[in-house]
């Protein structure tokens, strides 16, 4: 009796342990340029003497990473990740060697290092996207858990480096004079060696093939026609460039010499309240327009149809708003710690040290740890699980900064004092890589891989937001309220994403079920 054709076999996987090698690479070189924007930059401009209310300001330049969704879909249809990434790398290094040549512009109040840090965010961004569509296009559904690990991990090791950064501006210069150059430098270095590092990484695999739905839309054109029918979507395209757009006022208005503008300029609303309340304008308009009838001609096109696919889906709103909140307390923290390093009378090689040291083995503990734990628990127990543990570096820095005095700069540190922020230093590295694996694994179990590239960004993207409203608004709380209280009311501010968690569980099964 003659047996049935067998089906043609499936490709094999690509063995995982080189597959993972790649996921800690790539991922250490999303990120250095983090760290270099959230540690060296920040440490660099408060010795210069630049106001922690300014420095806040810093992190509004990270909305770049906010709307990378808009230029994602460019990489996914031209595909070709690892140039992409590539090339990001050898801009941002190009970035660091300029700033390598006059570092203490960052202090005078120039413009152009301004400049120079938003194409620097800008350049990040593109890197972040084409990392994590081609990572999410490469793993299935069961090396997700140590995937995640890996990248928490490798990705706090490319933070922590920009420590090893601190540490060699402080060994080459003095405590009161760091040799910033010899560390932009060696930033540039490191950046173009990751560039040229991830060509050799394996070739993407073949785009999934998706079936269509609804009306198909052939090329960008006939998108862009459907696109002008429906004027909600333009306005909050408007509003969201318009919110990107608007920091870059300031400087403008100080170059061109506009004086009602540089009136106000100066102001939190006009610096923060607008930019951020554009931004949240547009992205709820955007939502509302995907959920629409009328955006079903949109569904396959190349530029829009990941982003009526992922917001138009039932009981995305209360997800999109965790996404936003689950975070919050970490965000809002995180940029202001450095700064109370410097005012606490760490240098920038003590800071460097304490951080490579203590930080680099717990970080990828954390990470490892939390990839775990998702793995055998799952996705929704390791969200509010973990996340109560990420909460605690909150309390642990709270304390610290209520304990520590601020002295002048110079001043040499107490042993007891030193102790206490080493201490609240290492319990963040640990449980913020706990928090972090849960959450990305989240972000990719409800991401449809077919367009990997886009939907990713998408979330991400909001994230990203979160993360620079808090850094922008921490500058401010800390100014109000000083460290200690500041430190405080942020681990209250990590609890608010809890009353979501019904939704996001529900969110899950849909996504398992499809």
């Amino acid at each position: 009796m003659s047996q049935a054709p067998m089906p043609p076999a499936a490709p094999l996987p690509r063995p995982t342990s080189r597959l993972m090698f790649w996921v800690a690479l790539l991922y250490f070189s999303e990120g250095l340029p983090l760290g270099l924007f959230y540690d060296l930059f920040p440490v660099h401009m408060r010795q210069a003497g630049v106001g922690p209310a300014e420095i806040g300001l810093l992190s509004l330049l990270g909305l770049a990473w906010t709307v990378k969704f808009l230029w994602a879909p460019v990489i996914d249809a031209w595909r070709g990740h690892r140039w992409w990434i590539a090339g990001a790398n050898a801009g941002m290094a190009t970035v660091l060697a300029l700033l390598a040549l006059q570092p203490e512009a960052l202090g005078t109040g120039a413009t152009w290092p301004w400049v120079l840090l938003a194409g620097f965010t800008v350049l990040s961004a593109t890197n972040d996207i084409a990392t994590d569509g081609y990572t999410i296009e490469q793993l299935s559904k069961g090396q997700l858990g140590v995937a995640n690990g890996l990248r928490i991990g490798f990705y706090r090791v490319g933070m922590l480096a920009a420590g090893g950064l601190l540490v060699t501006a402080g060994w080459m210069g003095t405590p009161q004079a760091p040799h910033w150059q010899a560390a932009y430098a060696l930033g540039a270095a490191l950046l173009l060696t990751n560039g040229l590092l991830a060509l050799l990484a394996p070739r993407s695999l073949p785009r999934p093939v998706r079936e269509a739905v609804g009306t198909p839309v052939v090329g960008v054109a006939a998108e862009w026609a459907l696109l002008r029918q429906q004027p909600l979507w333009l306005l909050a395209l408007g509003l969201v460039l318009l919110g990107l757009l608007w920091p870059v006022l300031g400087p403008l208005a100080k170059a061109l010499s506009w004086t009602a503008v540089q009136g106000i300029s100066s102001t939190w609303w006009f610096k923060g309240a607008l930019p951020v309340g554009l931004m949240l304008a547009g992205s709820a308009l955007m939502v509302k327009a995907a959920q629409r009838p009328q955006s079903q001609g949109l569904l396959e096109g190349p530029v829009f149809g990941a982003w009526v696919s992922l917001l138009g889906r039932p009981g995305m709103v209360p997800v999109l708003i965790f996404i936003l909140l689950f975070k919050l307390g970490d965000a809002a923290m995180g940029f202001m710690v450095k700064p109370f390093w410097v005012d606490s009378g760490f240098t920038p090689a003590q800071i460097g040290l304490v951080s490579v040291n203590v930080g680099l083995g717990l970080s990828i503990a954390g990470g490892v740890v939390g990839g775990l734990y998702v793995d055998r628990a799952g996705i929704f127990k390791g969200l509010w699980v973990l996340g109560l543990a990420q909460a605690l570096s909150n309390l642990g820095y709270g304390a610290a900064a209520w304990w520590v005095p601020q002295v002048a700069a110079g001043t040499a540190v107490a042993p007891e004092y030193q102790m206490a922020v080493f201490a609240a230093s290492g319990l963040e590295s640990f449980t913020g890589g706990l928090g972090t694996g849960a959450f990305l694994a989240f972000l990719m179990a409800i991401t449809d891989k077919q367009r990997a590239t886009t939907e990713y960004a998408i979330l991400s993207s909001i994230f990203a937001f979160s993360r620079a409203v808090a850094g922008w608004a921490g500058g401010l709380g800390v100014e109000q309220m000083g460290y200690a209280a500041f430190f405080l009311l942020t681990f209250v501010l990590s609890f608010p994403a809890y009353a979501l968690l019904p939704q996001v569980r529900r969110m899950l099964l849909r996504s398992e079920a499809r």
